[in-house]
């Protein structure tokens, strides 16, 4: 006689969970939107702000910056929580970074982000060309400041050391999620080689801050968090940003839950006491959410560190 088993113990699908009132964003259609999209077509450039399906992209280049992405829209991992397209990326362009330099000049930016998708099929993983890009954007625009966020480039230090040898103004490289969850979250990557890098960058470049971000609702625990940002401290990391994950599909990673304001109002507070000099902790924070405002609270809140 077959078994019969009590529907309570078969695998429940959850609910799709409403999405709360503070994520909701205005559509983007702004005259200032429009120019900087139109410029980023024209030129035939990425931006990870429309690849990744940032939130924040109205609001973004409604004040007209934007974050480029840089050695293509292809992706060379597969990373469970990414919108970002994966497969084998086509050639690398070398005129990319002067036609990025010419888009930031024509915009007549103070601050830029440059970022790329991952290129594990290069050398370098595409550093000479991060650094290119920032060379070529100082000649352009002398007064631009620049944050890079890169990726791990497998730990090939001398790629990491090419980029800082180029002199950004702030390194940035994600941590993403807490170490028991990168095995499900981030293909390829690794927590020790994400702490490395960071702590490499510090020691080679002690003058250039470094900064990471956290994407919250994966399914990780408050004390993992906590202990996360305590490893970051370790290694000297001192600008944080802390936000929510949310699904780009139904074939990505599933959002166990949404965290509140005041949540992510208390992870702040507690990353602060730890020590970190400039915290953004919101749920719709992202790595180059605010990036100027961030620098420019970091160099206030250092300035203000150095004195006491």
């Amino acid at each position: 006689m077959a078994t019969v088993i009590p529907l309570t113990t078969l695998p429940q699908r959850q609910p799709r969970q409403p999405k709360p009132d503070w994520l909701k964003v205005r559509a983007p259609g702004s005259p200032s939107y429009l120019r900087l999209k139109s410029l980023v077509q024209g030129l035939n450039l990425h931006t990870v702000c429309e690849e990744a399906q940032c939130p924040n992209i109205g609001e973004c280049w409604n004040h007209g910056t934007a974050t480029f992405m840089i050695l293509g829209d292809v992706c060379t991992r597969a990373c469970s929580y990414c919108a970002v397209s994966h497969g084998r990326p086509g050639a690398v362009d070398e005129a990319e970074p002067i036609r990025v330099a010419d888009a930031i000049r024509t915009l007549d930016l103070n601050y830029v982000v440059v970022t790329s998708v991952d290129r594990d099929d290069l050398p370098d993983g595409g550093a000479s060309i991060f650094a290119a890009t920032i060379r070529e954007t100082r000649a352009r625009r002398p007064g631009c400041r620049i944050e890079v966020l890169i990726p791990d480039f497998q730990g090939n230090e001398a790629a990491l050391r090419a980029v800082l040898d180029a002199r950004p103004d702030i390194l940035n490289h994600n941590t993403e999620t807490v170490p028991r969850l990168y095995r499900m979250a981030r293909s390829g990557g690794r927590y020790a080689r994400t702490l490395e890098l960071l702590d490499r960058s510090r020691r080679y470049t002690p003058g250039i801050p470094t900064k990471t971000g956290l994407m919250v609702g994966l399914g990780e625990e408050f004390d993992e968090i906590i202990a996360t940002l305590q490893d970051l401290r370790r290694v000297g990391c001192e600008i944080l940003t802390l936000g929510q994950y949310l699904r780009p599909s139904p074939a990505h990673a599933p959002m166990v839950r949404y965290y509140d304001p005041g949540e992510f109002r208390a992870l702040k507070q507690a990353a602060l006491e730890m020590g970190f000099v400039h915290v953004e902790s919101g749920p719709l924070v992202r790595s180059s959410y605010h990036a100027h405002e961030t620098a420019d609270a970091y160099d206030i809140a250092s300035r203000a560190s150095a004195n006491a």
